[in-house]
């Protein structure tokens, strides 16, 4: 799980990076959060320090098509990793079936223009025309570029603590995305099989068909969220057509469930070794035998 939650939030820092080059911002600040770290080990400091070195001394000449090319390598690395992660969900940067929702407003690449903008020039190359159109994102130019030194203020927060509170989350989407009951159709085909296993649940329990009890007796209920109120934020939010009916689960009232329930009870019931009856070798021939 570790290596999933990893694998899936490098993927999304390589997805979001303005440009190609900022990969290696994005690693700057890997490490820098491992300085932070190891602060107080002047020998391993200068270990991570040399390796930032390194890194600057064979990555930092490479041209913009190079970086691409690492880009693009890396991203066909991960094309096939799809696995969701309860913080990217929570924070609806992650589809249910576990591609990235990329922002489509935000800061431009460095070195870019903010678009909305187009310049007509002629054969010369010169301008004679300018032509102006909105656009329905949100753009900002960035205020300045990262720093590619040993230390300095990488600017972009990809490779940050993604855990922390006052990170920004970009959630804006793109065309049909923006419709939250379009958003819930793609790809969320309701499983047949969901019912089902509740009701071999209630099966199991004894009972499936519950008639309402009588008095303040609410009965047992599963709830699958932390709290009632993220129940009742899930059920607003939820379409109509992906919701389902409740299935009661009773298994106390009858005799004849509860009779059941004590014998599949008696069959997970273990005999204790006898003392004295051999080698731990003789017992395992023993429980093979009974197989």
């Amino acid at each position: 799980q570790l290596y999933d939650l990893m694998t899936m939030a490098f993927k999304y820092q390589v997805l979001l990076c303005p440009r190609p080059k900022d990969i290696l911002l994005v690693t700057f600040n890997h490490l820098d959060t491992i300085k932070e770290f190891i602060r107080d080990a002047p020998a391993i400091l200068n270990q991570v320090d040399e390796t930032c070195r390194q890194l600057i001394e064979t990555y930092g000449s490479l041209s913009p098509g190079e970086f691409q090319l690492i880009r693009q390598t890396l991203l066909v690395f991960f094309q096939d990793m799809h696995i969701r992660v309860s913080i990217f969900l929570k924070d609806k940067v992650q589809n249910s079936n576990g591609r990235f929702v990329l922002p489509i407003s935000g800061p431009v690449p460095w070195g870019t223009e903010v678009p909305g903008l187009i310049r007509i020039f002629n054969h010369k190359g010169d301008e004679v025309k300018r032509t102006e159109f909105t656009t329905d994102a949100n753009y900002v130019a960035p205020q300045r570029e990262g720093s590619f030194d040993l230390y300095g203020d990488r600017v972009l927060k990809l490779g940050t603590n993604m855990y922390s509170v006052s990170r920004p989350v970009e959630t804006h989407m793109s065309g049909s995305s923006k419709n939250p009951a379009s958003h819930a159709k793609e790809n969320l085909v309701p499983n047949p099989l969901a019912k089902e296993e509740l009701n071999f649940l209630a099966r199991l329990l004894g009972g499936l068909e519950v008639k309402k009890p009588a008095g303040s007796e609410a009965g047992f209920r599963l709830n699958l969220f932390t709290t009632d109120e993220e129940e009742e934020h899930a059920a607003l939010t939820r379409p109509e057509e992906l919701s389902y009916k409740v299935i009661n689960i009773e298994a106390t009232q009858e005799p004849g469930c509860r009779a059941e329930l004590s014998r599949i009870l008696g069959e997970l019931e273990v005999a204790e070794p006898r003392p004295g009856s051999g080698a731990k070798g003789e017992e395992l021939l023993e429980m093979l035998d009974a197989l």
